[in-house]
């Protein structure tokens, strides 16, 4: 579209000349605001609609993306869920299958960095899935992704309210109330303008960040001795004592809890491997929202520098946060511990407050117990804000209703923002029982959203082989990107391959349990046939093809994201802290 024709409304002029992040409308060169009408124009097609719906801000900053791809890692998975993988399988396999599952993780996301990079669309997944792949497949990843992201913030307030019930005098008041107040909150956070939301996640992730961190030198220092009764717990639940053992004989701990072993004698391989692959779901759940960074690329400054410097670290947050962590816990939590998250229990604990607990720290739990609290508001909040973005980008690929793009004069998608904050009202659900009502719905929850989040991972992998064939073809060399991922396309044909094994084998243990567990195998299936029933319905609606790599839509929007690079400042630190600030940021 030629750039003379596009002229600034004047709510575009006011709102670049008052930004201050970018020089505003000049007349001759389109910067600040006409940036982003720009960007609008050459989405949608016409200036005109442009101007009628209005466009998605960049008022991410640097720290803000840093600290969303922190947070996006450090959740309810990690403080919580990670004690359902220990209660049900056991130390060694917990540790395996979250390190495992992380090495996936990470392919995943050197894929997804180098589409990112080299177009940060608003909810860029779907759009990715629909322009490299098949319009079916935009359109099943989109909705897949959005209702994935609407239940997960009823999966992580579902979880708040489980982590306030550790506190006696909370235990008698309704749920719902504490439901309706974290709703009211994230909603607030998300409705009025993308840098709240930034400024919220930033202090949240810190928070988090401090509390990972120092929670893993506790542990160390427990593990060493250095507890208030100088204990050294060492491996010591690593091993089957045989002075411990239940009523049927058996050792009550050990590295490994085999759930799927009737008798002493089935202990085998099969039942050690077993263990193993069930924490992979629970894995894949703690993961979740590791590609938050891509989403907000869209409205993130200088994309082509944050999203690379983002998704290089993941391998770093995956071993201090995960491995170390899964390491931590298994030393100084027994597997048998009642507090433990399970189906029996109608109240659970998070295992880093159990060792707090167990080790005779005082206040310490209730300090720790608080920032999980924070924790989990925190992913509700940045999954109301991926699952509105998603629906924005459903609605510009044209498989969503058009008003869904309307925006705020600050950027915000607020109808998209409020329909997807309306699903979080079936948390309300989990208030109907008052026999572990919120474990339940909790781990439900979790089930349905985990399936969900590994189909979008498996998207991920096909379009990425899908965007490294487009570039052969139209003769594009990978080697002049800003960020060429290594070993492709290998990566992205293992992180499809591995995450649908995970998928198919996902509700295994429902087969095994006597009675068949049809409720868990429901739990565990049925973001299957939703997947499947997005994509094929639009196949057969729209009669869409695979596209061609050659006729691949590489370029649409990325003239203006090219132009945009050349206005963000360059970072030049002063003195050493700005040196260390600039790196981390």
């Amino acid at each position: 579209m030629d750039e003379k024709h596009i002229s600034p409304t004047a709510e575009e002029k006011a709102y670049g000349s008052s930004s201050g992040d970018t020089p505003p409308y000049d007349g001759h060169n389109l910067q600040g605001a006409d940036i982003r009408l720009k960007e609008a124009a050459d989405i949608y097609g016409d200036v005109a609609a442009a101007e009628e719906y209005g466009y998605v801000t960049r008022g991410l900053k640097s720290r803000h993306i840093q600290f969303i791809a922190l947070g996006g890692t450090i959740g309810t998975g990690l403080f919580l869920g990670i004690g359902k993988s220990l209660a049900a399988s056991g130390p060694a396999p917990l540790l395996m299958g979250y390190t495992l599952t992380g090495i996936f993780v990470y392919a995943m996301m050197q894929c997804l960095g180098e589409m990112a990079t080299w177009l940060p669309l608003p909810g860029a997944i779907p759009q990715f899935c629909a322009r490299y792949v098949d319009g079916a497949l935009g359109f099943a990843v989109g909705w897949n992704n959005w209702y994935q992201n609407a239940i997960t913030i009823c999966a992580e307030i579902s979880a708040a309210s489980l982590v306030i019930n550790y506190w006696q005098g909370a235990q008698h008041i309704n749920p719902a109330a504490w439901i309706a107040i974290i709703l009211v909150v994230i909603v607030c956070l998300n409705i009025f303008a993308i840098q709240i939301y930034g400024e919220a996640e930033f202090c949240f992730a810190s928070l988090k960040l401090i509390t990972i961190f120092g929670l893993l030198i506790m542990s160390f220092i427990f593990i060493v001795g250095g507890d208030p009764a100088h204990y050294a717990y060492g491996f010591y639940y690593w091993q089957e004592h045989l002075e411990n053992v239940n009523a049927a004989g058996e050792p009550q701990w050990g590295a490994f809890v085999f759930p799927f072993a009737s008798a002493v004698s089935d202990r085998n391989s099969l039942s050690q491997f077993l263990a193993f692959f069930s924490t992979l779901i629970n894995a894949a759940f703690s993961y979740g929202g590791v590609e938050l960074v891509a989403v907000a690329a869209g409205e993130a400054e200088n994309p082509r520098k944050n999203i690379p410097k983002a998704v290089r670290r993941v391998f770093w947050r995956i071993l201090f946060f995960y491995v170390l962590g899964t390491i931590a816990i298994g030393c100084l939590v027994p597997a048998n511990d009642p507090n433990l998250l399970n189906a029996d229990s109608p109240t659970a604990a998070s295992p880093w407050v159990i060792a707090i607990k167990n080790a005779g720290v005082p206040a310490l739990d209730s300090i720790v117990n608080f920032v999980i609290l924070t924790s989990a508001s925190s992913s509700g909040n940045a999954f109301l804000y991926t699952g509105s973005r998603y629906m924005y980008a459903l609605a510009q690929n044209g498989q969503a209703p058009r008003i869904f793009l309307k925006c705020s004069a600050r950027g915000v998608p607020y109808y998209a923002v409020l329909v997807t904050a309306v699903v979080g009202l079936l948390t309300f659900l989990s208030c109907g029982s008052q026999d572990g009502g919120a474990a339940q719905a909790f781990s439900w929850f979790q089930n349905i959203v985990t399936i969900a989040q590994l189909f979008t991972w498996v998207s991920i992998g096909i379009c990425y082989i899908r965007f490294y064939h487009a570039l052969q073809a139209q003769g594009i060399d990978r080697n002049t990107l800003v960020f060429k991922s290594p070993f492709q396309p290998y990566l992205g044909y293992a992180t499809a391959i591995f995450f649908s094994i995970v998928i198919f084998f996902s509700g295994f243990s429902s087969f095994m349990a006597t009675p068949f567990a049809y409720k868990d195998f429901i739990a565990d299936y049925i973001g299957v046939p939703i997947f499947f029933g997005f994509f094929f319905a639009w196949k057969l609606i729209k009669r869409t093809r695979l596209i061609p790599a050659a006729e691949v839509d590489l370029f649409t929007g990325k003239a203006a994201l090219d132009e945009a690079d050349a206005h963000w400042p360059e970072q030049i630190p002063r003195n050493i802290l700005e040196k260390f600030w600039f790196w981390l940021c």
